[in-house]
């Protein structure tokens, strides 16, 4: 797990090393173990280390590999890098470090632009050809890795953070009006390839992107998950289900186990987390060490779930750490967590999970994480609804449930000038759900959920908060294998028991049943669901300052109606729309816009 930049010069001109340098330098947090940059005329690449596998300066990056011709740099890791080692040895490949980073050159130069399909594992990788002068872009399945695009008549960069990009100089940092209205509408999710500045764009997940030498290039999309019945598992029962998705799901824990530094487990006391403990205690791992978070409850809200995380760390025996923050010392980390960010995150959550990261990384650099079962396995409220209607009536379903606002509530909050035309978010979304490939409104809903939601919400986050610590964040249940049988399905085994019903029959045969038929629970954050004290007083700074009134995104009558009751008006998820507003402000203040 690193962080990796690059340029390419589109006017034949020397790449600008010292700019790619100065990019690097802002994601040492991602990569507090080492650096390098490498050049070769109109392309130079940067990256920042990360040692988690293969802890010899032989895995540093940039690699070149002079006899193939390509040089390149990674993100992330590799699962089957010991398998795949084995089969590209066998086919003659010489190898000179014992890390992945180098399996996914020699993938490269076996199966060019087809290596993706061979990767089990989260990876953005940037790779330069010597002798065509082409530059391969690539992003995992499920997008777990990030890549930022900034380009224009004169070059491209590409970096792990946008705010690499910024540093390099020369983007357009203008609002994007599209982007704003997802934003602002669709629950702050902004779909890339957009992101809120005009002049940053986004890798789509399972995509490879090859520049040629004259500036153009192609994407290709290289995979994606059918949300429908399969014919050679209509006879499934649900225990055949159940049997599947535990095998497939032991299966990605255990590839995530693959490093040569202990891994450990943030354990939130619900249902995914713990079965991930469980399942590692399964396969014999002991002394697991465990995290959890909690806070002060404010304005009645409750901010622990200890006893629940408690009770796993006593059934399977790890080395457990309870982290309680006090509701004094929110700010501080509040504001380091916007630093942290790439893009702005309305979820409060991205606040517990800096506080997590940052104090697991004292201890560990690497941990799994229960992200990704609940859009992959139906266990929000607004999936139930969904049962009941044609594929023609999920577009307002949906909305009505997981919409922050309509157009016509956008059009009160947002300024004139920063208005786009039309209704951006419901029109992607309808899109979306519309398309082939998904057999019912159900399977829609969980298909935009898992290549949209989760990529640009829960999983962006985590990545954020964790690398912003040197620590690397691992998810099973975004394992492309399991989700690829998970989206096959039936639905209404997903939304028994009032959803993630297979999972929670799975939880049964090894988990108590107080983690599995418990309330729902959140990453709770109190102090910033009900805002008030400091930071009360630091979203209304961050909105009435100057930067903020010339930049004049909003209406200032709505503004003012917010800061007159500041947790009177919630989104129909219960987000604090007061928050929202001012996260955006303090995010690109933050950023210098």
């Amino acid at each position: 797990m690193c962080g990796l930049v690059g340029e390419i010069r589109l006017d034949g001109t020397r790449a600008d090393v010292l700019a790619v340098d100065r990019m690097a330098a802002t994601m040492a947090d991602r990569g507090p173990d080492d650096s390098g940059v490498w050049a070769s005329g109109r392309v130079a690449l940067g990256h920042r280390r990360l040692m988690i596998i293969d802890l010899s300066a032989a895995s540093g990056q940039p690699l070149v590999d002079a006899a193939a011709g390509i040089s390149g740099v990674f993100n992330g890791c590799i699962y089957n890098y010991v398998e795949l080692r084995r089969e590209l040895a066998d086919k003659g490949h010489r190898f000179f470090s014992h890390g992945d980073s180098e399996v996914v050159l020699k993938a490269y130069t076996e199966w060019g632009e087809d290596f993706v399909d061979h990767l089990v594992g989260m990876f953005a990788v940037a790779i330069v050809e010597r002798d065509t002068g082409r530059v391969v872009l690539a992003r995992d399945r499920l997008g777990i890795k990030p890549m930022y695009v900034a380009e224009d008549a004169h070059r491209v960069r590409f970096a792990s953070t946008l705010p690499a990009l910024l540093a390099g100089g020369g983007v357009d940092t203008s609002i994007d009006p599209v982007a704003l209205a997802h934003y602002m509408s669709f629950h702050a999710v902004v779909p890339a390839p957009r992101t809120i500045l005009r002049g940053v764009r986004k890798l789509p997940p399972a995509t490879v992107r090859v520049y040629e030498p004259d500036g153009t290039h192609r994407d290709r999309l290289y995979w994606d998950a059918a949300f429908t019945r399969r014919e050679d598992r209509a006879d499934w029962s649900e225990t055949d289900w159940q049997d599947a998705l535990l095998e497939s799901l032991s299966t990605a824990v255990r590839r995530r186990m693959v490093a040569d530094v202990p891994v450990g487990v943030l354990l939130s006391g619900g249902l995914d987390s713990s079965l991930v403990v469980a399942l590692l205690a399964e396969q014999g791992q002991t002394g697991l060490s465990t995290f959890s978070i909690g806070f002060e409850s404010v304005g009645g809200r409750e901010g622990d779930e200890f006893r629940y995380s408690d009770l796993i760390a006593q059934r399977f025996g790890t080395d457990h750490h309870r982290i309680h923050i006090p509701a004094a010392d929110l700010l501080p980390p509040l504001e380091a967590a916007v630093g942290a960010m790439s893009e702005p995150m309305v979820s409060h959550d991205a606040v517990a999970f800096y506080l997590l990261s940052e104090q697991v990384a004292q201890h560990l650099k690497v941990v799994q994480s229960g992200q990704g079962a609940d859009e992959v396995l139906g266990g929000y409220h607004w999936y139930p609804p969904l049962a009941a209607v044609s594929r023609d009536q999920a577009v307002e379903t949906y909305a009505r449930a997981f919409f922050d606002r309509d157009a016509a509530g956008l059009a009160q909050v947002v300024s004139p000038e920063h208005l786009p035309e039309g209704d951006p978010a419901r029109e992607f979304v309808a899109a979306h759900l519309g398309a082939p490939g998904a057999e019912t409104a159900v399977d829609a809903a969980l298909r935009i959920d898992t290549e949209i939601m989760l990529v640009d919400d829960p999983v962006k986050r985590v990545d954020n908060m964790t690398m912003a610590h040197g620590l690397e964040a691992r998810v099973p249940f975004l394992d492309h294998d399991f989700v690829e049988l998970a989206a096959s399905c039936p639905p209404e085994l997903k939304l028994a028991q009032g959803g993630k019903g297979v999972l929670k029959e799975i939880g049964r045969r090894v988990l108590p049943w107080e983690v599995i038929d418990r309330p729902k629970g959140y990453f709770p954050v109190p102090g910033i669901t009900h805002l008030e004290g400091k930071v009360l007083d630091r979203v209304r700074d961050a909105l009435s300052a100057p930067a903020a009134r010339e930049r004049g995104l909003f209406r200032p009558e709505y503004v003012d109606m917010l800061l007159a009751d500041p947790n009177g008006e919630l989104t129909p998820l219960r987000g604090n729309k007061l928050w929202q507003l001012g996260l955006l402000e303090m995010w690109l203040q933050t950023q210098g816009i």
